[in-house]
């Protein structure tokens, strides 16, 4: 802690933060009715920092909440007791095997795991750590390096949970047309998926709707199959001051760019949302008639020499 800084004593419900949801959905102060203020306290941004982590750990148990009252989802606790909510409990949904489950738990420590297999996990280990902490420093240059890191085996990075959620559930889903939104560091997950389970995504996905991704096909190294399978099923909804859906100059191989409809990065996704549902309509429809969405056509227009 800083000299004069107070301490990271916050509360622990939304009410304590005299913050509450009104009937749009939206997050408004009890007393003023205004939108959340970042800076709370001038020239102390770290702790307006740690006061914004901890209200968004209040607000990730609440949408976890309507997530399965309401959305009728099923939360459930991969290794080391990480929550993740997973699949629809109708056809989608799978019966997980608690035994299989614990049988894996037994073996922690990595000690029956064959030296080759631990190898190449420790590499890719530490190449998507490099991948992270640079993409981290790009999007966040002022992010903190004190926080303490749990490490939870098999999950340790966006990357690895990305393919082990994948591995575990939609990989044995009984549904045919599975949708992805990924934003920000998300879009780079999903690539590393790709290029770990090409073929399976390939197979199983329908469409990918990324929002201000960050990921990039070069330092990935995506191969020219998954740059093309991109080009064609992708679209990347990003920041631009633009109205929605416009066309946005892109440097990279991959997916088409189109304007979020707004130039603030955490409210892409939820600016785009009339737009990806209505690709993922077109995709799916798409699928049936062998034909693609409107949305895909425009990466026909990027001439791969221009790129």
């Amino acid at each position: 802690m800083k000299k004069d800084e107070p301490p990271f004593d916050f509360p622990d419900t939304l009410e304590g933060f005299e913050y509450a949801f009104n009937e749009k959905g939206q997050l408004r102060h009890i007393k003023t009715g205004e939108p959340f203020v970042f800076n709370y306290r001038e020239d102390l941004h770290r702790w307006n920092q740690k006061r914004y982590e901890a209200l968004g750990e209040i607000i990730t148990r609440y949408v976890y909440e309507l997530l399965e009252s309401d959305c009728n989802l099923k939360k459930i606790s991969i290794p080391e007791g990480y929550g993740v909510i997973v699949l629809n409990p109708n056809e989608n949904y799978i019966e997980v095997e608690k035994q299989k489950m614990h049988k894996q738990s037994s073996s922690s420590d990595g000690t029956d795991e064959p030296a080759g297999k631990r190898e190449r996990r420790d590499k890719v280990s530490k190449e998507t750590k490099k991948r992270r902490d640079f993409y981290e420093k790009y999007r966040n240059p002022q992010k903190e390096k004190e926080m303490m890191q749990l490490f939870i085996r098999e999950n340790g990075s966006p990357e690895e949970h990305a393919v082990y959620v994948w591995d575990h559930f939609i990989a044995q889903a009984a549904a045919e047309n599975v949708f992805f939104v990924a934003h920000s560091y998300g879009g780079l997950a999903f690539v590393e998926l790709m290029i770990q389970r090409e073929a399976d995504v390939k197979s199983k996905v329908t469409a990918v709707a990324l929002t201000d991704s960050v990921h990039n096909v070069w330092h990935q190294e995506a191969g020219k199959t998954i740059r093309e399978w991109m080009r064609e099923n992708c679209c990347n909804w990003v920041s631009s001051s633009e109205p929605l859906d416009t066309s946005v100059e892109s440097m990279l191989p991959d997916c088409p760019r189109v304007s979020a409809g707004t130039d603030r990065h955490e409210l892409t996704s939820w600016k785009s949302f009339p737009s990806i549902f209505k690709f993922f309509a077109e995709a799916s429809e798409a699928k049936s008639s062998s034909q693609k969405p409107a949305l895909t056509r425009r990466s026909h227009r990027i001439k791969h020499e221009e790129l």
